[in-house]
């Protein structure tokens, strides 16, 4: 509350001036003009005063909201609860809120302070992690990041720390896949005889450096760098363990032809042990250098030139191959031509022997292949032979006037013209089972079953004409005979029989010789039929005259046997050229 000046004190100064007054002689218009001027002056006083005061008032006001505002901001920026009230704070006057109001403050100002140190140490450690991943580390540029006072709450601090964390197990990551790529680096340089610090430095000074005085290169460019070095090598390792293994299966195939030594082949060792090795199993270092793949192509040059003459054998040897193959399923090759174009293309020099000797592999595995699909047919053009040789040989036992006498070795004759007689029944059923088999052959293949120089349908085919025309003369003769028999009994029933003079004994081989020979059996206007095996079968001519107008002895063991058409007169001589 503000004093009061006594009225006692107030009387008493007026009084005196009364009596100045008095003795002074002032009129009363003067003194209550002079004390209008003592109260105004009074009232300018105590409004001046007043005005100071509320002046002063506005300034705690001012002091105080900005105290509180600060303090807000700061809360705000901290992140933390308020360590006061400001509604319990507005209870007080001005002097005590401001007064309450300034510890607080100061605490916050203090931990705004510790709060900015933590964040520019933090992030200025961003910074110079991010710059050395970066490749644009300059020692400063990280100390003047200015801190955003706005926000420097815990949680950003920590979300920060976290990306420190981050950065910093990616800088060790790309530490570790530096250090990687240096130790492959390595080993593939000593591998191949290559310059390891010149590689690396080329990359970056840093990674070479032995003092330490410089912090390695991190960035994604020194990475990019390593990693195409490193693909760079690997590749170049393949292909130099490529060529090597290509040079060292040429090393083992000259050898091998050449019949080398095992003291020359030691010398290298050390690259046909690379022949069946991995690109990560090269065993040693310098195994890939240059040196030894020139060494290695000078030798294969070498053995290459020793090698032409002894291709030349195995090619000749591989022809000869292949010539008894088409020999033994009976393939037309024209040898002498097929020597004659080999001779030329090997003195010529356009050709690789190598080539030239896969191509007669191939042909020979070829012919192999085909000899095999032809096996079973050409099996059944042997019995086919087989069959047409007993048709022959049992067509001359029929026609011989002694085949039942008792000679040595009339009892086997017999055993195989029963034999023959069964096998020449079958062979019509043989030609067309074999002509089904040929012809299907033919149309899985497109191509035509040579037999020789002739097709086989054809051969089967000009048999099978010639057997028919055979068995029409056949029928003939049989009825001519039949009619002449017949004549001859009526002449006999009409005259008598007369005794026919004794022809003289016609010379024959022996039944049990085989029929494989240039004579030809029959009569000489028996006509010619083509077997597969080269052979001609000759159909009998007109049969003999009856054995009654021979007269012929009929031996005393004779055994009348049923001739059956079909197969005991099927008979036909075998000729071979």
């Amino acid at each position: 509350m503000i004093p009061s000046i006594s009225e006692t004190t107030c009387g008493s100064l007026l009084q005196e001036l009364q009596r100045i007054w008095d003795e002074i002689g002032e009129s009363d218009s003067e003194r209550d003009k002079m004390l209008l001027q003592l109260e105004q002056m009074c009232l300018d006083v105590y409004r001046r005063k007043v005005e100071q005061t509320s002046k002063y008032k506005a300034d705690l006001h001012q002091e105080l909201a900005e105290a509180e505002a600060e303090a807000a901001s700061l809360i705000s920026a901290l992140g933390e609860r308020a360590s006061f009230s400001l509604s319990e704070n507005a209870r007080g006057t001005l002097k005590d809120q401001i007064s309450a109001i300034k510890p607080v403050l100061e605490d916050l100002r203090r931990k705004k302070g510790e709060r900015v140190k933590d964040f520019m140490e933090v992030q200025s450690q961003i910074v110079r992690v991010c710059a050395e991943m970066g490749g644009t580390v300059q020692l400063g540029n990280w100390a003047n990041y200015q801190v955003d006072e706005r926000d420097l709450t815990v949680k950003k601090l920590g979300n920060l720390k976290s990306q420190l964390q981050e950065l910093q197990t990616e800088k060790s990551l790309r530490l570790q896949k530096i250090n990687g790529h240096v130790n492959s680096i390595h080993e593939l340089t000593a591998e191949m005889s290559i310059d390891f610090l010149k590689t690396i430095n080329e990359v970056h000074p840093s990674l070479v450096d032995s003092s330490n005085s410089l912090s390695k290169n991190i960035s994604n460019d020194t990475l990019s760098r390593l990693a195409g070095v490193v693909h760079s090598l690997q590749e170049e390792k393949k292909k130099r363990l490529q060529k090597l293994q290509d040079l060292g299966s040429t090393l083992m195939e000259l050898w091998n032809l050449m019949d080398t030594p095992v003291d020359e082949q030691k010398r290298f060792d050390h690259v046909t042990s690379l022949i069946s090795a991995s690109v990560s199993d090269v065993p040693r270092q310098e195994s890939l250098a240059l040196g030894v793949i020139e060494e290695t192509e000078v030798e294969v040059e070498r053995l290459n030139i020793l090698k032409t003459s002894k291709m030349k054998e195995l090619i000749l040897k591989k022809q000869n191959e292949l010539e008894e193959i088409c020999r033994e399923v009976h393939l037309d090759v024209d040898s002498d031509s097929a020597r004659q174009i080999l001779m030329s293309l090997i003195d010529s020099g356009n050709v690789d022997l190598s080539d030239l000797l896969a191509s007669m592999d191939n042909r020979v595995a070829k012919a192999k292949e085909q000899a095999l699909t032809r096996k079973e047919i050409l099996d059944k053009v042997e019995k086919w032979t087989f069959s047409c040789e007993e048709e022959s040989w049992l067509d001359d036992y029929e026609r011989d006037q002694n085949r039942y006498s008792a000679g040595r070795g009339a009892h086997k004759n017999l055993k195989r013209a029963e034999k023959a007689r069964i096998l020449v029944g079958k062979i019509p059923s043989l030609i067309e089972n074999l002509t089904t088999r040929v012809k299907a052959w033919e149309e899985e293949k497109g191509i035509k079953f040579m037999y020789g120089k002739v097709p086989l349908l054809q051969n089967l085919e000009e048999y099978r004409v010639l057997r028919q025309e055979r068995e029409e003369d056949k029928r003939r003769n049989r009825e001519q005979k039949r009619l002449q028999e017949q004549l001859t009994a009526e002449q006999e029933a009409l005259f008598g029989s007369k005794p026919s003079p004794m022809r003289p004994p016609i010379l024959r081989k022996p039944l049990g010789q085989s029929t494989n020979s240039n004579t030809i059996i029959g009569t000489p206007t028996g006509r010619r039929m083509a077997t597969p095996s080269g052979h001609h079968v000759i159909s009998a001519g007109k049969e003999r005259k009856d054995n009654g107008k021979i007269g012929a002895v009929i031996p005393v063991n004779y055994v009348a046997l049923p001739k059956d058409d079909s197969v005991s007169r099927n008979a036909s001589a075998v000729v071979f050229p």
